[in-house]
């Protein structure tokens, strides 16, 4: 399991934010699942599997 810091979870939230996009939309983009994103995105976990993580730092890389 990976933990992912308090800023990456606001980095995310704040791209996705400024693109517009639901969470169903951040997942579809991601590949991952909604409730996963949904509980990352609530802070109700912060121990994440490597995959993830991964995905998650490629598509913020991509919009930045």
């Amino acid at each position: 399991m990976v933990t992912i810091s308090n800023d990456f979870i606001t980095a995310i939230k704040r791209k996705r934010g400024e693109l517009n996009i639901s969470v169903i939309e951040l997942a579809h983009q991601t590949e991952l699942s909604r409730w996963t994103l949904a509980k990352i995105l609530k802070g109700k976990t912060d121990n994440v599997q490597p995959i993830t993580a991964s995905k998650l730092n490629e598509w913020l890389y991509k919009k930045m």
